[in-house]
């Protein structure tokens, strides 16, 4: 199903945070064609570790998000090595020199992709899972008058502090390595991305996911075999692209903009897209308890 990845240039853009990322890249691609009206738009960000190829997962002929029907949109979010990130970018911003890049950077250069290169006015849908549900609470909370409908699941609309800690033990993990080097590496840092996986390892799954073998349905015989999966699939990424999605998804919260001045209620009751919000009961990220504060105090939501 892959279609050619297409590139979005941005020029040198100024961040949330006053810093501007010089030469700022949205890479993306798109799937259906867009229809006259430009009505049939459906936005698909990226998650923590995904990219437009992952994301293929949730479309598809015959099921609710259908290229026959959709102009699907799927744009890789900043730091994942696709779009402007730390092992692609070019100096004075390369590496560890790389600046932080809020939700709100994503989301509003998405904006700029989506009218500039497009002419759209309208999304019918934002959907996405865990950062990618983040970015929809986002869109629809930044952009209100132009979001239709948002479906994020096991998301938030802001990172809750227990989450924050979780990031906080991972990051250590993988700063802890001596390649490491405060992120000015020579050699990739092996032995840190391997205990940034298995500590990660804990927290996607679930209790009753290990107690009950369950990833044997995935190919693995015993936890040692998935933690070893897990390590080789993490050797394939950069540290530093690792890190600064890390701590996008730290500082992720749709009321901190100049718009909100930090003021979630308010943002929450800015969103007038229909919301069906869907959250997993054993997430450890995103609880339902969090998802039932922010359901309440938006206007057209439903949590299921």
């Amino acid at each position: 199903m892959q279609t050619p990845l297409k590139h979005f240039q941005l020029g040198d853009f100024e961040l949330l945070s006053g810093k501007v990322l010089p030469d700022a890249m949205l890479a993306y691609s798109t799937y259906g064609d867009l229809s006259p009206d430009k009505d049939n738009v459906v936005l698909l960000p990226t998650f923590y570790t995904g990219s437009h190829i992952r994301n293929e997962g949730f479309f598809g002929t015959g099921r609710a998000i259908d290229p026959a029907r959709h102009f699907v949109i799927t744009v890789n979010m900043f730091g994942n090595g696709f779009s402007s990130s730390p092992s692609n970018a070019p100096p004075p911003a390369d590496g560890v020199r790389f600046p932080d890049i809020t939700l709100y950077d994503n989301v509003k250069c998405q904006h700029r992709l989506l009218t500039e290169q497009f002419g759209i006015e309208r999304i019918r849908l934002v959907a996405g899972w865990s950062m990618a549900g983040c970015q929809a609470f986002h869109w629809a909370a930044q952009f209100p008058e132009m979001v239709d409908a948002i479906l994020p699941f096991c998301a938030s609309a802001r990172t809750s502090s227990h989450n924050f800690v979780f990031l906080e033990g991972v990051k250590a993990a993988l700063t802890a390595d001596q390649n490491w080097r405060d992120g000015d590496y020579d050699s990739p840092p092996e032995t840190g991305l391997k205990a940034f996986a298995r500590v990660y390892a804990g927290w996607a799954f679930s209790q009753t996911f290990y107690r009950n073998g369950l990833y044997r349905n995935l190919g693995f015989e015993t936890p040692e075999d998935l933690l070893q999966d897990w390590e080789a699939d993490h050797l394939n990424w950069d540290a530093n692209n690792l890190l600064t999605k890390l701590r996008t998804w730290q500082t992720a919260d749709i009321s901190t903009n100049p718009v909100y001045g930090g003021d979630f209620q308010l943002a929450l009751a800015a969103i007038r897209a229909k919301a069906i919000v869907i959250s997993c009961s054993s997430d450890l990220y995103f609880p339902p308890e969090d998802n039932k504060i922010e359901v309440h105090q938006m206007r057209n939501a439903e949590l299921r």
